[in-house]
């Protein structure tokens, strides 16, 4: 019986492949005793209890990014945050830590190290966090969403996707999809989706280019998000949701999107085939840009820069890909070639090996 420790949390692009990869454990050893580690304050907080594993907290600790106070406070801080961890690995038997990032993840792959347990890691992004590359420092066993990332015994494992993504058939479920969002079966669908909490700017495009999209002979399915004021719309097809809790459906119905670039959405997109324009979030360090580089390069996707994402640009590029469904259905192979659906599959595989000591059979240079 292994007992793993599953490290990570914050964001919904730390939490979801973590409970993917747990949900696949459970599936291949009914025994395996499971724990994660997060904090009290980040998603994991409610999402893991509710997927019925035992949340366990350390405080919430920052990298420092600049000599500051908290600069110089961060070495003791982190020191007991290891020592917590450790403690925490010490009393609960662990066998392995599998990192996903995140505030915990940096001083838990310190305590793991340091208590000669195995280790794994996966990294979400293009472009590495700092918990992550401390992490692929101490073990061989590093799994990759993206083929463009570089970090150190780098493989190429794809996104852990949730179970109900993994299992998506789009044509099979396309019926009962624009069925549950009221749409018509005859005409292409454009979803537009700026994640969880939205995007105001992508919103605000949309609402204002909504009749030219409608006239090109597609129709909106646009999850607005909590914060955005307009409910509802009266042109016809252009169906608005604040949250959308059957994404799966949604991504059935969708012939071609529009969203931000998170690594979530951008390997869910391309596992299922799903054509886009990708719109970075304006700020951060880069990395949606990074995220959607690959299904660019590849043909599955176009990118248009935050700032550019106008309704004049809607109405003139948009408007002309719409109305050209043949290259939209060139977008869709092309996409669905470079993307992977067993993702937490492969990464439980890298667990495996972690645990048994078996080399890595190759890595990304």
């Amino acid at each position: 019986m292994t007992r793993y420790l599953l490290a990570g949390g914050g964001t919904a692009g730390h939490v979801n492949p973590l409970l993917a990869v747990a949900d696949k454990i459970r599936d291949r050893e009914p025994d395996a005793i499971i724990f994660v580690l997060g904090t009290a304050e980040g998603l994991e907080a409610r999402l893991v209890p509710e997927r019925g594993y035992e949340l366990l907290t350390v405080p919430r600790l920052v990298f420092p990014r600049r000599l500051n106070g908290a600069a110089l406070r961060f070495p003791s801080r982190f020191r007991e945050s290891v020592a917590a961890v450790r403690a925490i690995l010490v009393e609960r038997d662990i066998d392995v830590l599998v990192g996903f990032g995140g505030y915990v993840s940096g001083p838990a792959y310190r305590a793991a190290k340091l208590e000669n347990l195995a280790i794994a890691v996966h990294e979400a992004n293009t472009r590495p966090g700092i918990a992550n590359r401390l992490g692929a420092r101490y073990t061989r066993q590093v799994g990759i969403a993206f083929r463009a990332t570089r970090l150190r015994h780098a493989q190429f494992v794809g996104m852990p996707l949730r179970r109900e993504i993994e299992s998506l058939n789009r044509a099979a479920s396309r019926a009962e999809a624009v069925r549950f969002f009221g749409l018509d079966p005859h005409r292409p669908v454009l979803l537009v989706t700026g994640g969880s909490q939205g995007a105001l700017s992508i919103n605000e495009t949309i609402w204002a280019s909504a009749a030219s999209i409608l006239g090109a002979g597609w129709q909106l399915l646009h999850i607005a998000g909590a914060r955005w004021e307009r409910s509802q719309s009266q042109l016809d097809g252009y169906r608005i949701l604040q949250y959308c809790d059957r994404m799966d459906l949604a991504l059935a119905a969708t012939d071609l999107a529009v969203a931000r670039a998170g690594a979530a959405t951008v390997s869910e997109f391309s596992a299922l085939g799903v054509p886009a324009v990708y719109v970075p979030l304006p700020i951060g360090n880069g990395e949606q840009r990074l995220n959607a580089r690959e299904s660019i390069e590849a043909g599955g996707a176009i990118l248009v820069e935050n700032a550019d994402f106008t309704k004049t640009w809607v109405e003139s590029t948009l408007v002309d890909l719409l109305q050209d469904r043949a290259r939209v259905a060139g977008m869709a192979a092309r996409t669905s070639a470079i993307g992977v659906l067993d993702g937490a599959d492969r990464m439980v595989d890298l667990v495996a090996a972690a645990v048994s000591g078996t080399p890595p059979t190759s890595e990304v240079r």
